[in-house]
């Protein structure tokens, strides 16, 4: 573990929440009484695969920054035939797409953080939007000292700029700060900036064994989940 770090920035899609289950539950709850019923973690599914494509116009510049918030939109938009829904509300639309403000921890994050708080500043590195991470947080009681991420930088990881906006805000260096993901290409793209790197196994993120059980790149910590964590960082 490096001596220097100060600050610990999480991933939130996948290494905290578990989007998947959240998002089929929302969604059934919403449309099964409208007289739909669907595979309900296919259409979840559905939805996030939409996610990376949509980012990438806007990390390539083809695109102006907008929050996720809009994207979510945009993209369960471009879903729904897909799945023959129409004639849905605009209220209807709006509370499918404030599912995402309303996704469950993994059971193991809220008293992990609790414990990592003793000895760092905490705070998400996310994609998600200053809100979606306030209604989180308040959600499963994350103890965050700050909300960081895409929203501040204006622009999507992986990207350098988002990762160096969060390190900036706490006026530290790179080297002073970790990155927390469940994912190897958030904490590579991290570690090329000099960050710190801990990955977190969530082996069934997008379903039963399909999520990351070691990573795939050098990290300074791995840990099967954020209580692991931190007792290898000693608190």
């Amino acid at each position: 573990m490096p001596p220097a770090v100060k600050a610990l920035f999480f991933d939130v899609f996948g290494t905290l929440v578990d989007w998947r289950t959240s998002i089929a539950r929302e969604t059934e709850e919403i449309l099964k009484g409208r007289g739909y019923a669907l595979d309900w973690s296919n259409f979840a599914d559905a939805w996030r695969d939409k996610y990376q494509p949509a980012m990438e116009e806007v990390r390539s510049g083809h695109a102006a920054y907008c929050k996720l918030d809009v994207l979510h939109r945009q993209n369960l938009e471009s879903i729904l035939p897909d799945f023959k829904i129409s004639g849905l509300r605009e209220e209807e639309l709006r509370e499918l797409n404030l599912a995402w403000h309303r996704l469950d921890a993994w059971p193991d994050v809220t008293g992990g953080l609790a414990r990592l708080k003793r000895g760092y500043l905490l705070a998400p590195l996310s994609n998600g939007n200053i809100s979606i991470m306030v209604d989180l947080a308040r959600r499963n009681g994350f103890p965050w000292d700050a909300i960081l991420g895409a929203e501040l930088a204006r622009d999507y990881k992986p990207n350098a700029g988002v990762y160096l906006a969060a390190a900036d805000a706490f006026d530290l260096a790179p080297r002073e700060c970790m990155m927390v993901a469940a994912h190897s290409s958030d904490l590579k793209a991290a570690a090329k900036l000099g960050f710190a790197t801990a990955h977190i196994a969530r082996p069934n993120e997008s379903g039963p064994g399909l999520g990351e059980v070691s990573p795939t790149v050098p990290v300074d910590v791995a840990a099967n989940d954020l209580g692991d964590l931190a007792s290898q960082l000693g608190t």
